[in-house]
């Protein structure tokens, strides 16, 4: 039997010590490693990939520093609590009730988290291509901008920057560098403009160099980037926000019923 050719340009070349952390992050994220339970001693490990004590330790040392597992030498090296989050979109795009809080940081603590938003910035700008064509708006229209970014338990887990048309947004409180209880979602109905539907756009990119600082991501790991469009009545896209996160602690649950 003639074996199959191997295309040596498709081999993993990453060092070892990085293919051993790929295949433990990918377990720590589905769940086969459960948050508070070790991981496999290092004689374990260093058997189940033919691998030297040192390379084993630098594979564990990144899976430290991206936040995913906790220990020290001579101990058990655990799978740390709460750091993949289910982010279910469908979940914040309601307003929040009258005197509530911004749904996200709701929905954030019925997972059992301390939730909190920074504002960073509010301004009138220029936004991205894509922006700009999903708001509809003319070469060299400007949009509002809310920039912000989101905590879990004073970890910063997520950049957001939000557009709107100034046609909208001037003379309400988008325009105003504070917070707006109850978020945009509210605001938004209150000003006549009730989200009516959402729609997403999700990609993997290479981080920013913002957003490699902002987020304190550990490596040039993937983000999440997604590109949301939320339309009123009349099909008229009132809000696009885009938001990254980091892509090893989160994954995105969509739910679709069948007609």
């Amino acid at each position: 039997m003639t074996m199959p050719t191997i295309d040596t340009h498709h081999l993993d070349r990453r060092s070892l010590h990085e293919r051993i952390a790929a295949d433990l992050r990918d377990e720590i994220m589905s769940g086969d490693l459960t948050p508070g339970t070790p991981l496999p001693s290092t004689a374990q490990l260093k058997v189940r990939f033919d691998a030297a004590n040192a390379t084993i330790q630098k594979a564990l040392q990144i899976l430290k520093d991206e936040r995913l597992v906790v220990g020290r030498a001579g101990a058990a090296v655990t799978v740390r609590e709460h750091r993949q989050q289910t982010m279910r979109p469908a979940a914040y795009m309601a307003p929040a009730a009258p005197g509530e809080p911004y749904r996200w940081l709701t929905e954030a603590e019925k997972l059992g988290t301390r939730a909190s938003s920074t504002l960073l910035d509010v301004a009138e700008v220029r936004p991205p291509a894509d922006v700009s064509a999903a708001l509809r708006l003319s070469d060299g229209d400007t949009a509002v901008l809310r920039h912000q970014v989101l905590s879990v338990d004073d970890e910063p887990v997520e950049l957001v920057k939000s557009y709107y048309p100034p046609a909208i947004a001037r003379g309400t409180a988008i325009v105003e560098k504070r917070k707006i209880r109850g978020g945009t979602p509210a605001l938004l109905t209150e000003l006549g403009f009730p989200p009516r539907l959402s729609t997403d756009r999700v990609s993997a990119r290479v981080p920013t160099q913002e957003q490699y600082q902002s987020l304190e991501l550990p490596s040039d790991l993937p983000v999440l980037r997604t590109l949301r469009v939320v339309y009123s009545d009349h099909d008229l896209p009132i809000e696009v926000t885009v938001m990254v996160k980091a892509g090893h602690l989160h994954e995105v649950q969509y739910d679709v019923t069948a007609d």
